[in-house]
């Protein structure tokens, strides 16, 4: 598994502070976490990418060609994961919440 973005604003930075403080209630070290951009290769390489809300979906079908534009989906499927940017901390824990109630839609 791998993340990366659409944009390359947060290449080479780490997790908002906020999400890593989030996701370490829960039991997940983001620390090490360091954006990285998303790139015709790393669609190639993936079996299947995610993207957490609408607009990013967008964004990787224009990156997609023919093999790869059938990889994409919506995480939560038929919802988008909010953006927790600038929100309170309580926003960024439900993020986490809402990440691993979906991830076992998207494991064998």
């Amino acid at each position: 598994m791998r993340s990366a973005g659409t944009r390359d604003k947060w290449v080479g930075k780490p997790a908002h502070g906020q999400m890593v403080t989030a996701a370490a209630a829960a039991g997940y070290d983001l620390t090490a976490h360091r954006g990285v951009h998303l790139t015709p290769g790393l669609l190639d390489w993936a079996d299947t990418v995610l993207a957490m809300d609408g607009a990013n979906l967008t964004a990787l079908r224009t990156l997609a060609d023919e093999a790869t534009a059938p990889k994409l989906g919506l995480y939560l499927g038929d919802r988008d994961v909010p953006d927790p940017w600038d929100k309170e901390p309580e926003v960024f824990a439900n993020v986490v919440r809402l990440v691993e109630g979906g991830a076992p839609r998207h494991l064998p």
